[in-house]
């Protein structure tokens, strides 16, 4: 990304880089630029920087979801209804 465009998008979103966002802020983000993408009322070159920039974004959270899927495991019971143990929890 150039620094002109760089510097666009930072200022768009108020925040320089998406890996250092939670989840939920960097997901904020993302629907803020899809919102003002859709309406069509910016100029092109803040386009593609927020274009660029909701790809960062899209990215991270997607990381940041594969490493809480890889967390979450189940409770895995015996026979007699009672707690075993816990497995990987198979979400596909």
């Amino acid at each position: 990304m150039t620094e002109a465009r760089t510097a666009a998008a930072s200022s768009t979103t108020g925040v320089p880089g998406a890996s250092d966002l939670p989840f939920e802020k960097a997901l904020e983000q993302l629907e803020e630029i899809v919102r003002r993408l859709e309406r069509g009322d910016v100029p092109l070159d803040e386009s593609v920087a927020i274009y660029e920039r909701g790809e960062q974004l899209k990215q991270h959270c997607e990381m940041l979801l594969k490493r809480a899927e890889a967390r979450i495991q189940r409770i895995t019971l015996g026979p007699d209804g009672r707690a075993e143990g816990v497995a990987p929890l198979d979400v596909e």
